[in-house]
């Protein structure tokens, strides 16, 4: 079993820190199933994920994650790589994945999307909900997230980023 290093092109790296997915399609050859694999993204490079290739096609990869680490990225900078897939030394992997840390504990959260809606009956209400959610998305709806028992630690996330909402605070 070989070790790879693979960079996540910048827009399924924004899709993937949006929406929960057990693994990842990127473009690339070289590993085979059962090879472990350190995900890369952004510039400069940082490792966001650990995974195990799932499935290698002619020009894609299908990357079973293993552990993520979206939220707490490690730099990745002294990692030369000639290209968007590269092989990687036993110890340069490790090293990087030591540097991603363990999988951290899981709570609960609480999550919302509040958006007010007139209608003439709740159900009516709900489908428009429905069709908002679908033509605004995580661009234009803020989802508020708390952790449970806490809610007044509630933070708005737009597009899995933190967000300010005070309009007080945005005035200069």
């Amino acid at each position: 079993m070989a070790q790879w290093a693979v960079t996540i092109p910048a827009d399924t790296w924004a899709s993937e820190r949006l929406f929960q997915h057990d693994a990842v399609s990127v473009p690339g050859k070289g590993p085979e199933s059962g090879d472990d694999v350190l995900l890369l993204a952004g510039d400069p490079p940082r490792a966001v994920a650990l995974g195990t290739v799932r499935e290698a096609g002619d020009d894609t990869l299908a990357v079973a994650y293993t552990r993520r680490a979206f939220d707490e990225p490690a730099p990745a900078g002294a990692l030369t790589l000639p290209e968007s897939v590269s092989a990687l030394e036993p110890t340069a992997y490790r090293r990087m994945a030591e540097a991603l840390g363990r999988e951290r504990i899981r709570r609960t959260w609480l999550v919302s999307l509040d958006l007010p809606v007139e209608a003439a009956t709740p159900a009516e209400a709900v489908r428009q909900f429905w069709s908002y959610v679908l033509e605004l998305g995580p661009a234009e709806l803020p989802a508020f997230v708390s952790p449970y028992g806490n809610e007044l630690a509630m933070q708005a996330f737009v597009l899995g980023e933190e967000a300010n909402l005070d309009p007080e605070e945005d005035e200069d």
